[in-house]
This record gives structure tokens, C-alpha cells and sequence, in this order.
């Protein structure tokens, strides 16, 4: 088995105003970074196009409408002062959507060890009902949803390191008591959520603030003290991460001064404990990280560790 690299072109044609962070060059920074030969060993596939059943998982019908109806034949609209979208919008979210559920079905099936769906626009900050922070559906809880719904799993564990607060996800998860979450995050920052009291409707959201100007070290910590424990407590039977990567020192967007390799040694310990408690189960969604190049040897890093793990 090797790592399942999952991604669609579609995710190019989400086109954002010039300027705006959250740039279809994220993605081809990626494709560029994937692209020696030390990744031949990936699976790539494309991404197949979301189901509405797939959205409905994790959010009412009114929001899945509201984002079709908003959807534009030319030019961007917006949303609200951050989140836009294009004529290619939709289809990108929903690629999105598709792909980390196909995540789901290939590491289920034994066809990937674990994946890394590399789409765009990311999906932690979308709330059941409300699109915002660049994301239009919740990625990860549709796939958590997925797992448990569709392949007969009891439990699953997400855990967020990008440098914002996962609001969105927490809002689908808060009341399912199968999905545990963990979020680290800088703060203050955007959204403004993310305190340790959010502890979920059953104990089953864990929120770990970083004080600005942290170094990885902050993150090491966290893993060893709070996540894996926590992880442990969940007995979790698949593992997802939402893989932000502008907790970097280079990213223009947060005040959080982590390395590249940050990001490995974080990836190596989730991999060994899913390794260890969930039969290796674990896929992987991109979420932020706007400095290019860092995002893209950051991005590089951690597919790296998948594949070792893979194997």
C-alpha cells in the first residue's frame, strides 16, 4: 500500500479576488512541490464531485441551496468580507467534499495505507449554516460522518493544527459525541473561538490555545500532553487531520513562528498513534497556509511522513 494523493483541477478554478490569500497558486504550489521524484510512490487520483447526501452529513439542506443559489455563471461574489466565490466554486467544494469521502472509501478498503486530499477552497471554517473564513463546507466533519455512517465505525478523532480555530467544525461536530476534536490554534486571532471551556455537547471537543509568537515547541507539547491522552481516552477507529500549515513563521496571515519540520515531527506522532489504536486508519485534508513557499515544503513535509508510514 502506499499514500493516496487525492486532488482535482477543479480546485484551480475556485478563483478568489486578486490579492485575497487564499490563491489557486496555493495549489499549484503543492502540485510544483509533489512534483520530483521522491513522490512517484503516491497514488494520485482525482477527486470525484460531492454528493448532495454526502454535504446533508453534516449540514441542513437550506445551507447545501444557499451555496448552490449563490453560485455565479462569470465574475466572484461575495459571500461575506473574506469567503468568494467563482463560476468554479462550487465544483471545487464539492471536489472537495467527494475527495476526502473517496479518502474514507480507499483507506477503508486497504487500497491507501492513508491519504492527503490536496483541494481547495479549505472547509474547517464553514458552520452548519453559515459559509465564512474561505470555506464553504466542512470537509473533515462530512468525512468523519462518512466514516462512521458508511463503513460501520464506532468512534473517529480529528485533529486541526492549523493556526485558526476550527470553528466551523466544531459547530458540526459539537453535538455527536462519536466524533472527538481537537483544535491547536493561536489566539487571540480570527474567528475568536476556540477557549478551552468549548468542551462539545459531551465532552468531545478539546480546544488548546497557543499564545502568540510560540514556537513548535508549543505544539510538541500539546501533543504529548493533552492530544494523545485525549486521542487515547477516544479509543478512535480512524484519524483525520486538518492540515493547516500557516502556524509557519512565514505566513502572513498569523504570529506563530513553527517550522517546517514542525510540521513532520507533529505528523509522525498522529501517524504512530494511528498506527498503533487505529490500524493505521488516518487521512489527511488541506486546510490554510498562505505563504507559498512555506506552504509548499510545509505541505511537502507531511506527505512525506505519510508515506513513510504507508509502506
Amino acid at each position: 500500500m502506499t499514500t493516496a494523493l487525492i486532488t482535482h483541477p477543479d480546485g484551480l478554478r475556485h478563483e478568489t479576488p486578486i490579492g485575497h490569500p487564499e490563491q489557486v497558486a496555493r495549489l499549484q504550489a503543492i502540485y510544483d512541490a509533489l512534483g520530483s521524484a521522491e513522490f512517484d510512490a503516491l497514488f494520485r487520483l482525482e477527486s470525484e464531485l460531492g454528493t448532495d447526501e454526502q454535504v446533508l452529513l453534516a449540514h441542513p439542506a437550506t445551507h447545501l441551496s444557499a451555496i448552490k443559489s449563490a453560485s455565479p455563471a462569470t465574475g466572484t461574489i461575495s459571500l461575506d468580507a473574506d469567503t468568494h466565490m467563482s463560476a468554479g466554486s462550487l465544483d471545487a467544494a464539492l471536489r472537495g467534499v467527494g475527495g476526502i469521502c473517496q479518502a474514507v472509501n480507499m483507506v477503508m478498503s486497504g487500497d491507501a495505507g492513508n491519504a492527503f486530499c490536496a483541494m481547495r477552497p479549505p472547509g474547517h471554517h464553514a458552520e452548519k449554516t453559515t459559509p465564512m473564513g474561505f470555506c464553504l463546507f466542512g470537509n473533515v466533519a462530512i468525512a468523519a460522518k462518512h466514516a462512521l455512517e458508511n463503513h460501520g465505525l464506532k468512534r473517529v478523532a480529528i485533529v486541526d493544527f492549523d493556526v485558526h480555530h476550527g470553528n466551523g467544525t466544531q459547530d458540526l461536530v459539537w453535538d455527536d459525541e462519536r466524533i472527538l476534536f481537537v483544535s491547536t490554534h493561536q489566539m487571540p486571532l480570527y474567528p475568536g473561538t476556540g477557549y478551552p471551556h468549548e468542551v462539545g455537547a459531551h465532552g468531545n471537543v478539546l480546544n488548546i490555545p497557543i499564545e502568540t509568537g510560540a514556537t513548535g515547541a508549543a505544539l510538541h507539547a500539546a501533543m504529548n500532553d493533552q492530544i494523545l491522552p485525549a486521542l487515547i481516552a477516544h479509543q478512535p477507529e480512524m484519524l483525520f487531520i486538518s492540515a493547516g500549515f500557516d502556524a509557519h513563521r512565514d505566513d502572513p496571515l498569523a504570529g506563530l513562528n513553527f517550522e517546517t519540520e514542525d510540521f513532520a515531527i507533529a505528523t509522525r506522532s498522529l501517524c504512530d498513534f494511528a498506527r498503533d489504536h487505529c490500524s493505521g486508519r488516518l487521512v489527511s485534508t488541506l486546510e490554510g497556509g498562505y505563504d507559498l513557499r512555506a506552504l509548499a515544503q510545509s505541505c511537502a513535509a507531511h506527505i512525506r511522513v505519510l508515506m513513510e508510514y504507508s509502506k
